[in-house]
């Protein structure tokens, strides 16, 4: 790449397995000829989406970022109570910087437990109770007060948001980083594997819907409409790491052990690097969305 090209980023949750997007950030943000202006994410992926920011802000730019996504890295781990989480989010994240992050606009999703409907919560608003409600998975977390609505994780309306990203985001192209499995190759058997891959395949069916919306419909999901994001034409990328993923069994989703993370984040390094190499040309050219991952994962 030698083009200066300016993307919009939205990255998936998954658990663990946001330690994938993590590693795509990472070389992303390594790349010169890059320019994000805005990020969106659910669950892990909106912990990924607001650290960048928080890095990112008062000049600390792509360093800023990587550097904070390092240090964050333990809060990709797997079931937590709810206030270790907390706890760590608001000594690790400094959200009054990302609220004042101008660099980049960020949109983050989550779930109305009264209304099933999709919430985008905004850079300008942002805080720890706002980021616990995206990453509410309903059970491992209490559901999360935010102005006198309970919400679940974002991942069930949007995995992740990408109507904001194209109504709103400046560059042409949306790139999704997708470590949310689709396919499996194994039937889960225990009661906490089933849990899981309901979940997963719930999540999925949001990020299905919105891909098909914006690239054949040209508009927004249903449940999104109400956050007020009207999108325009964008070119689509995903960069997805389900042929790895998937290797892994669902349980892999709550391992906390920093070893897997690394892997996980070295694979996504090894994937942006490959996609970088790839397409990086058609940036602000045309689409390159792969239609097997997300329509026919199981080929």
């Amino acid at each position: 790449m030698t083009d200066h090209k300016t993307i919009s980023l939205a990255i998936q949750g998954g658990g663990s397995y946001g330690a994938y997007g993590w590693g795509v950030l990472d070389r992303l943000l390594q790349e010169p000829g890059l320019q994000i202006d805005a990020l969106s994410g659910s669950s892990a992926g909106a912990i990924n989406a607001v650290v960048v920011a928080d890095g990112y802000a008062h000049g600390g730019g792509r360093e800023g970022a990587r550097r904070a996504l390092d240090l964050a890295g333990p809060t990709l781990e797997g079931p937590l109570t709810l206030n270790p989480l907390r706890h760590f989010l608001a000594a690790t994240i400094d959200f009054e910087r990302v609220r004042a992050c101008e660099e980049l606009q960020l949109f983050i999703a989550a779930t109305n437990v009264r209304t099933g409907t999709g919430k985008l919560f905004r850079r300008d608003e942002m805080d720890v109770q706002r980021l616990l409600a995206s990453a509410c998975l309903p059970t491992v977390f209490a559901a999360v007060e935010v102005d006198g609505e309970m919400y679940w994780d974002g991942s069930y309306v949007a995995n992740p948001p990408l109507a904001p990203l194209m109504a709103h985001g400046d560059g042409t192209d949306v790139v999704i980083i997708q470590n949310n499995p689709i396919a499996r190759p194994d039937m889960p058997r225990t009661v906490a594997d089933i849990a899981n891959r309901a979940n997963e395949i719930a999540f999925n069916i949001s990020f299905v819907r919105e891909v098909s919306a914006v690239q054949f419909l040209g508009s927004a999901t249903d449940e999104m409409r109400g956050a007020g994001a009207t999108p325009a034409a964008k070119f689509l990328h995903l960069i997805s790491g389900n042929e790895h993923l998937a290797a892994h069994g669902i349980s892999a989703k709550f391992s906390a052990e920093m070893p897997f993370l690394q892997h996980l984040h070295d694979l996504g390094v090894a994937s942006a690097d490959t996609w970088l190499k790839e397409n990086g040309a058609h940036l602000g050219v045309r689409s390159t969305l792969d239609p097997i991952p997300v329509f026919y994962a199981d080929r």
